[in-house]
């Protein structure tokens, strides 16, 4: 991987691949850029595809004082953006790579974007009274609390029961099976910083991202799971109605990664979007 120096003297690593018009790929919390492996072969031909491990994420271990906020991520995609003088970027976010497209259009705009995309993924995390929305549609703030002391005790258990425990039946009948997906995906969790990860999401469930989707001026592609282990038809709903021009896809019966259980159909709606 090559790196660029973000404003802070914070070196954010990237790979970068193919050759025509930009393309920003932005991963979720505890992934890295390898998630978009399986896309490359159909990217690479007709763009230029950046992607990073997202500061505290993946291969990235910090070397300044910085917390990995969702805001300081915005700043990183702009300085990414400076740094390689990228112009009319498409820019794909899934779950925490969205919160960070929602962060940067909120701070920066979207002159310098030309298409989005989000994928599974709600304006804001947490619950309440008036919001449904959010994780399983009950993760409220003492909810959320909870699962952070979970974290800070044993972090690789508590992010393996938040995705078992919620709407997805068979990530529950994994996770008790404790098979080898699960051993190796515990074991990878384990490795991570994650003191880093635990700050980055008291970020991400701060936020609230609802006044910034009707002003995005850009079209948008979204991309919902129809068995999200932590989202329904309701938040993507929403999502699509308050974006105004956005084209929602629903997979069903695949979980909070639907781009990844649904590679050629995804593909298939990317770049059918993006010529369109």
């Amino acid at each position: 991987m090559t790196h660029f120096l973000a404003d802070d003297g914070e070196k954010i690593h990237v790979k970068i691949s193919g050759e025509g018009p930009p393309m920003v790929l932005l991963h979720g919390w505890t992934s890295s850029h390898r998630d978009w492996n399986p896309f490359l072969a159909a990217f690479e031909p007709a763009h230029r595809v950046f992607r990073w491990d997202a500061r505290g994420h993946g291969g990235h271990h910090l070397e300044t004082a910085s917390v990995p906020t969702v805001a300081r991520m915005a700043r990183d995609l702009q300085n990414l953006l400076d740094h390689h003088q990228l112009d009319q970027v498409i820019v794909a976010g899934h779950s925490m790579g969205a919160l960070t497209l929602w962060q940067y259009l909120r701070d920066f705009g979207d002159s310098r974007l030309a298409k989005l995309i989000f994928i599974d993924q709600s304006p804001k995390l947490v619950t309440d009274a008036g919001w449904p929305n959010g994780i399983c549609g009950d993760f409220d703030a003492a909810r959320n609390a909870a699962f952070i002391d979970d974290l800070e005790t044993d972090f690789a258990e508590a992010v393996l029961r938040l995705v078992a425990h919620g709407h997805n039946a068979r990530a529950r009948q994994l996770y008790e099976e404790n098979g080898p997906g699960i051993q190796s995906a515990r074991q990878r969790l384990a490795s991570f910083d994650a003191r880093a990860l635990i700050d980055c999401w008291k970020s991400l469930t701060a936020a609230d991202y609802r006044d910034v989707l009707p002003t995005i001026s850009v079209p948008a592609l979204l991309v919902y799971g129809g068995a999200s282990n932590f989202y329904s038809a309701a938040t993507a709903a929403y999502v699509r109605d308050h974006i105004p021009d956005a084209r929602l896809h629903i997979y069903p019966d695949v979980d909070h990664a639907p781009h990844l259980w649904e590679k050629e159909r995804f593909v298939r709606d990317v770049l059918d979007f993006v010529a369109g």
